[in-house]
């Protein structure tokens, strides 16, 4: 019988993997995921180098950002709905009803105890290997936005430099990287925003875009919003007016959407 743990991990994976023997740890966008209750909650602590998830109950006692070697993280807890079935695949914008979305779900697999031990990580590499689905991921994205009048698509480091170029490329608009800090050779704007334990920054070249014109903004995943709604502000405070965000991968328990205020969010598997 399929656990309970296994479900939760499915809800968020909505792909198909061969049962494991594994701990009740996860892994998704370099976020460690803990089920806690079986039915009711699941809890997350952060790891390095990865997007962190906004404050919402943190536990006392718990070690910081600066735990020593061998100290567990700090963690918190999100409640979570009812466990769903991994054919549950339907996207959240209720407009795209395709065939293809299906094959671009199972295409992206998940790697038990990657990095370490009992995590499972979602790997978007499988995507790039399987042509006919990377084409159909590509396709969608450009069916959407061709004829948009977009001349800017500006991908987040790492993984909208993989989705946004050829989207950029299909309708005739420019790639703009949005960086970390201090990876953008010659003159910079940057725009901060808040991480679980602190702050990081996103960067952006100077006349990369100018006012007035229409930007879309790409990720591979939405998990709290952090780094698109700092995009955002970017392409803002120089007159570009954004038209949508559109990411491949939407963790909805996470409510990154909510954080976009009101700009559009389009996602192909939610």
């Amino acid at each position: 019988m399929e656990s309970i743990a296994h479900k939760i991990a499915l809800k968020f994976t909505r792909v198909n993997f061969v049962p494991e023997k594994v701990t009740n740890r996860y892994y998704n966008r370099g976020n460690l995921v803990q089920i806690k209750s079986p039915t009711t909650t699941l809890t997350t602590s952060s790891s390095r180098n990865t997007r962190l998830f906004s404050p919402i109950s943190v536990s006392k006692g718990a070690a910081g950002a600066g735990a020593g070697a061998g100290e567990e993280p700090e963690l918190k807890t999100i409640p979570i709905g009812d466990p769903v079935s991994s054919v549950d695949m339907a996207p959240h914008d209720p407009i795209l009803k395709d065939e293809r979305i299906a094959g671009i779900a199972s295409a992206i697999r998940v790697i038990p105890d990657f990095p370490k031990p009992g995590i499972m990580f979602q790997d978007i590499t499988t995507l790039l290997l399987d042509p006919k689905a990377f084409k159909d991921t590509i396709d969608l994205f450009v069916e959407r936005y061709k004829d948009k009048n977009i001349s800017v698509v500006a991908g987040i480091e790492a993984r909208g430099f993989i989705f946004g170029p050829p989207i950029a490329l299909a309708i005739g608009a420019k790639f703009v990287p949005m960086r970390k800090p201090k990876k953008l050779p010659g003159e910079v704007i940057s725009e901060e925003y808040s991480l679980e334990y602190g702050t990081d920054k996103m960067e952006m070249h100077v006349g990369a875009v100018q006012a007035g014109e229409c930007a879309l903004v790409v990720d591979d995943l939405i998990a709290t919003g952090g780094t698109l709604t700092a995009a955002i502000r970017l392409l803002e405070r120089v007159g570009v007016e954004v038209f949508e965000c559109a990411c491949v991968i939407e963790l909805p328990e996470l409510k990154g959407r909510e954080r976009l205020g009101d700009k559009p969010l389009f996602v192909l598997v939610s």
